[in-house]
């Protein structure tokens, strides 16, 4: 008989193709599992990367919130003193206006009309101007 007949070298090859495949399995298996784990690793340092920059960050924005609310604080100090300077220089013209008008009523009334045929002129000339324009 034909030992090395077709169905013999099949039926041979048979257990050697099913290790073959149990150990490909095999393999595959433990390629998996690996790449899980470095998988895994990568995840855990990016989360502790996260964790230690929000660490860094949350002082970091707490200080510039900080330096916001400083300038936001000296910027209405500062708009608070103009405001009280341009009170106070206004007094200062409004007395100076009295005293003036008080002491020379009639040169005040000239000046006052001078100034009210003037501002008269200037918004008579600037509406014949819008005029022409359209």
């Amino acid at each position: 008989m034909n030992t090395n007949s077709p169905s013999n070298i099949a039926r041979d090859a048979v257990p050697s193709m099913q290790k073959t495949s149990e150990d490909m399995m095999n393999s595959a298996g433990k390629a998996i599992q690996s790449t899980r784990e470095h998988a895994n690793q990568a995840l855990d340092k990016a989360e502790n990367r996260v964790r230690e920059l929000r660490g860094s960050v949350d002082p970091m924005v707490e200080m510039l919130a900080a330096k916001a609310q400083k300038m936001a604080r000296q910027s209405l100090d500062m708009a608070s003193e103009a405001k009280e300077r341009a009170e106070k220089s206004l007094r200062h013209a409004a007395d100076a206006t009295t005293r003036y008008v008080s002491e020379q009523p009639m040169q005040s009334v000239l000046i006052a009309a001078a100034v009210g045929a003037a501002v008269a002129l200037l918004v008579s000339t600037s509406r014949q101007r819008n005029q022409n324009r359209y």
